[in-house]
């Protein structure tokens, strides 16, 4: 994600607009929704993995916040193969290859 143009309202050091920029960033990423993959119906579960129960599952076309990431098992998925699992509520996991974050890394703060 990036920003189209800053503007130093200071027009000092830049302190104040490397900030200004951050905080940005930040409410954008934390407002930020992905959708599932289209024709799928994931699994959400209570871990980072396959091992853990599966807690519920997103019905096709839902959209989700991804609050942290971390690694755990690793699983394929329409977005490719990835060990990656995004946070998406309390003890709620999904396997972020089942998600259109449209980045093969991490999108999100590490749990």
């Amino acid at each position: 994600m990036s920003a189209d143009q800053i503007t130093d309202v200071e027009g000092g050091d830049g302190t104040a607009t490397a900030a200004a920029a951050a905080e940005t960033t930040a409410e954008v990423t934390a407002a930020a929704t992905y959708p599932v993959a289209p024709g799928y119906r994931v699994n959400v579960r209570s871990g980072p993995g396959t091992d853990y129960s599966v807690v519920r599952a997103l019905p096709e076309g839902t959209s989700v916040r991804i609050y942290c990431q971390m690694s755990g098992t690793r699983e394929s998925g329409p977005y490719g193969t990835s060990n990656i699992w995004d946070n998406i509520g309390s003890g709620q996991y999904v396997s972020d290859a089942f998600i259109r974050t449209g980045s093969d890394g991490y999108v999100a703060p590490r749990c």
